[in-house]
């Protein structure tokens, strides 16, 4: 997919620049022409030497060359390109794109793309997680940008936990896509828990992130499908999808999934529903008391058997299941009751699978009971493996 694109990189000032020294070469090797823009503070890491002999084309580095004049186009880079990757993308960086601030020329760069443009940010822990920086990739995210999520491990602080770069393999399997076959698809996708109501205050619920789904979400939007993705209740920025809406409960789910699954091409339901929800919803927040309460509860509607039911011979549906006992039988006993084409297994039992996590390990089963065992890797990640498994099956 790489040969004979012409890809910017953009470097900007954080240690992970680092990184981008190899992600340079590797975009070189895969075929790709590649033209380096730097930040000033991005030279304090690695230099432009270095990055113009990998990338075999100069530096882009300031406005105009201050001894000969020759001004550097931010217009004609962003002609030239295919597409634009900032890796990585700081909180400085990530702000003044969101913020309109063009005071460099990967900036002005970026203000004049009509390509794609994909991020990869990198920062310390609190920076990623201050709110301010939340909130700029939400609006990067509405621009139309393509998150490439930072991931959870060591920082150069010392520190561990999510801010990391993606790694260099992610990146690249992230933008080396080749989208023909999921060009137009219409994809139906669900994505994290349900609430069951109780009172105005209180529900039932369970852990799930929604981490999965929108990863799947994105990737399959990335490859150029119709994806409309319904979500319950998590912490995260939708991913730029064609339609996007937002549901609390089993039955709201139910309503959503239902009035769009016979206009789509896939079906991916990898939302955690609730199995049982409340006889009655309490008007009134219940007052603690001294006496037991008792919760009289109902089954509610199995979403994924009613869309196995009225899947058409074109379509494809996908189930998910999370089993922490008999896991193979009960997932491929979920398969054939719920008339789908795969099934995906995660279990409780394997560290770092499962709900809240930035990775899974799951197995994937086929009609013909075949099990495709993968290991442990990173949500997004994982959702590749979903859909390339997906393309070879339908």
């Amino acid at each position: 997919m790489l040969q004979g694109k012409n890809v910017l990189l953009g470097i900007s000032g954080g240690i992970a620049a680092y990184k981008s020294v190899v992600l340079c070469r590797e975009l070189v090797k895969l075929g790709a022409k590649v033209k380096v823009l730097m930040t000033p503070n991005s030279t304090n890491f690695v230099t432009p030497l270095t990055l113009s002999t990998l990338s075999k084309n100069p530096v882009n580095l300031e406005y105009a060359d201050p001894k000969t004049g020759y001004w550097n186009s931010h217009v004609d880079l962003a002609k030239w390109a295919d597409f634009m990757l900032i890796a990585p993308a700081t909180q400085n960086t990530l702000s003044k794109m969101a913020h309109g601030i063009c005071d460099n020329l990967l900036l002005a760069t970026y203000f004049s793309m009509q390509k794609p443009v994909y991020f990869a940010p990198a920062m310390d822990l609190d920076m990623y997680q201050h709110p301010s920086n939340k909130n700029n990739i939400n609006k990067l995210l509405e621009f139309g940008n393509l998150l490439i999520p930072a991931e959870t491990g060591e920082l150069a602080s010392g520190l561990y936990g999510e801010g990391r770069m993606a790694d260099l393999e992610n990146i690249l399997n992230t933008i080396n896509i080749d989208s023909k076959f999921w060009s137009g698809k219409r994809v139906l996708i669900t994505a994290g828990p349900t609430h069951e109501a109780i009172d105005p205050v209180r529900y039932i619920g369970n852990n799930s992130s929604g981490k999965m789904g929108y990863a799947l979400a994105q990737l399959a939007q990335q490859r150029g499908a119709k994806v409309c993705l319904i979500s319950g209740p998590t912490a995260l920025a939708p991913p730029l999808t064609d339609e996007f809406i937002s549901i609390k409960s089993a039955e709201e789910l139910l309503k959503a999934v239902d009035s769009r699954f016979l206009d789509c091409d896939v079906c991916i339901m990898s939302a955690a529903v609730a199995d049982y929800t409340p006889v009655e919803i309490n008007t009134q927040k219940i007052k603690k008391g001294d006496k037991e309460q008792q919760l009289p509860l109902k089954a509610t509607v199995d979403v994924l058997k009613t869309m196995g039911g009225k899947k058409r011979k074109n379509q494809f549906l996908v189930g998910f299941a999370l089993e922490t006992e008999n896991e193979k039988g009960n997932a491929l006993k979920k398969l054939k009751a719920k008339n789908c084409d795969l099934l995906v297994l995660n279990s409780l039992n394997d560290e770092g699978a499962g709900f809240g996590t930035d990775t899974n390990l799951v197995s994937i089963f086929d009609k013909d009971n075949k099990a495709y065992q993968y290991q442990l890797k990173s949500k997004l990640k994982v959702a590749e493996d979903i859909l390339n498994l997906i393309e070879q099956k339908w």
